[in-house]
């Protein structure tokens, strides 16, 4: 792979949320090696700097932003920081993710309202913020999305209700603005080796086995793949999935 000043995304500038770790940090760490400059977004700048190091180690500019994607104040105030730090916007990623596991009958409404105030309403507002310099760059936005935004299975009714709506900005968001040259792309990832995977595997009394699981590099390689595909074709949506089905015995290393 090329990397650095060498790479297919040489100075191009991304943003990627939930950038501190799992998914996003992968992500993060693929565009950088691509040559991409990166805005770091999240809550935890502890992490958010360590990220910020090793992308830095490719050659590439990466900037650390503290920020609550809930809280509306943070997100405006957002925009002119990145446009001062990068110019303008090329890649939009959205990583950052929360999920309430509960069954449909005890599920709180304070829950659902987190879910989609994270998962939805977030991306959404951020994007609006980028799509003009993003139109201008004929940038590329990326949803990171789940296999429960295509089939809701029990017990996460309120997940894969705001993960179906993500899928739902991201289609129409593409029609919106394929003519200027902006691509869309949703990801459906099933179980991914990510600590929020950890957790919920925690709550489901289940044992972690993140080594059959999904892997955040495999997920940031198809990422990559779709964002340095020619001009000619756009990848609308990918999906992945664990080769160790839930029926199918582990096997002894």
């Amino acid at each position: 792979m090329s990397t650095g000043s060498n790479g297919r995304l040489f100075k191009r500038a991304a943003i990627v949320t939930g950038s501190s770790s799992g998914v996003g940090r992968s992500i993060a760490l693929a565009l950088a090696e691509e040559g991409a400059d990166v805005a770091l977004l999240g809550r935890r700048m502890k992490f958010l700097r360590m990220v910020a190091r090793e992308c830095s180690e490719f050659g590439s500019k990466a900037v650390c932003y503290r920020v609550d994607l809930l809280r509306d104040t943070e997100l405006r105030g957002l925009k002119a920081q990145v446009i001062r730090d990068f110019g303008g916007v090329d890649i939009l990623v959205h990583s950052a993710g929360v999920i309430a596991l509960s069954s449909f009958a005890a599920a709180s409404l304070r829950d659902f309202d987190w879910q989609y105030r994270c998962n939805v309403r977030a991306p959404f507002a951020l994007t609006q913020l980028f799509l003009s310099s993003l139109i201008r760059r004929r940038g590329q936005v990326i949803f990171i999305n789940s296999t429960a935004g295509l089939v809701a299975g029990s017990g996460v009714s309120q997940y894969a209700a705001t993960k179906h709506a993500l899928k739902a900005v991201a289609d129409s968001l593409r029609e919106e603005v394929n003519a200027s040259g902006v691509r869309v792309l949703s990801v459906h990832l099933g179980r991914t080796a990510t600590p929020m995977q950890a957790r919920v595997h925690e709550l489901e009394g289940k044992n972690y086995h993140p080594s059959y699981l999904i892997q955040p590099e495999q997920v940031a390689e198809a990422v990559v793949g779709a964002l340095v595909a020619g001009p000619e074709a756009e990848i609308t949506d990918i999906r992945i999935r664990p080769m160790l089905k839930p029926r199918m015995p582990l096997q002894k290393k």
